[in-house]
């Protein structure tokens, strides 16, 4: 199969999200990225790191997980984005066309959260232990997925910044409640958004070893 870039609307639900699909020539998993904080598939830093992804033969999936008519009432309220339990079922329906969908047919399916897209990517993977294989966090807020985490059986790394005190320490209560395996790194003089130099490709390159082992890896969950 050679390479494949294109840009689709995937119903869900009562709604159509949008979402730009890239998939490299004989890929081995497929990475679905959930976005949060008001961020959405355009978000510069997730976007640099699907390439880096793809480049190691991941196929990747940026979905808007709020519609546009979403995006413009949570401009002005901020309510949606801290709506884990609407973001977390949009990517557990999205994660789940993934396997049966002509471009992902069969590749395993990892999940790739930033922000409050990290706790909605735990609450979908506690909930599909036999779709999902592994999850990365980014600057993420694994606290806000609650009782979830305790369900969570798929290998997850947390990836926070030396700058970033306060989601540091989130990020060590979260892991109390994770009884999966997990590890957390800490990218050396970076801040929450990790725009110093080196830092987005530390995150690209800890997320990309991620994948690869446990996409490639990792059977499904019983």
């Amino acid at each position: 199969m050679g390479e494949v870039e294109l840009s689709v609307r995937i119903p869900v639900g009562e709604v159509v999200l949008d979402a730009d699909v890239a998939v490299p020539r004989d890929a081995r998993g497929v990475v679905l990225f959930a976005h949060g904080s008001g961020s959405g598939r355009h978000s510069p830093r997730n976007r640099y790191v699907a390439g880096e992804l793809q480049r190691a033969g991941l196929a990747t999936v940026l979905a808007d997980l709020l519609t546009a008519e979403e995006e413009r009432a949570d401009a002005f309220t901020g309510h949606l984005r801290f709506d884990i339990g609407l973001l977390a079922a949009r990517v557990g329906a999205l994660a789940d066309r993934l396997p049966g969908d002509d471009l992902t047919r069969g590749l395993p399916v990892g999940l790739f959260g930033a922000s409050t897209g990290a706790a909605a990517a735990l609450v979908a993977a506690a909930t599909r232990p036999g779709v999902v294989r592994a999850v990365v966090s980014r600057g993420g807020r694994p606290d806000l997925a609650g009782n979830a985490l305790r369900a969570v059986r798929q290998p997850t790394l947390l990836i926070v910044g030396e700058r970033d005190p306060i989601v540091i320490d989130l990020n060590r209560e979260a892991m109390e409640s994770l009884t999966a395996h997990v590890r957390m790194e800490v990218v050396p003089h970076a801040t929450h958004l990790f725009e110093e130099p080196g830092a987005l490709e530390t995150v690209a390159r800890l997320a990309r070893d991620w994948f690869v082992r446990h996409l490639q890896a990792m059977p499904p969950a019983p």
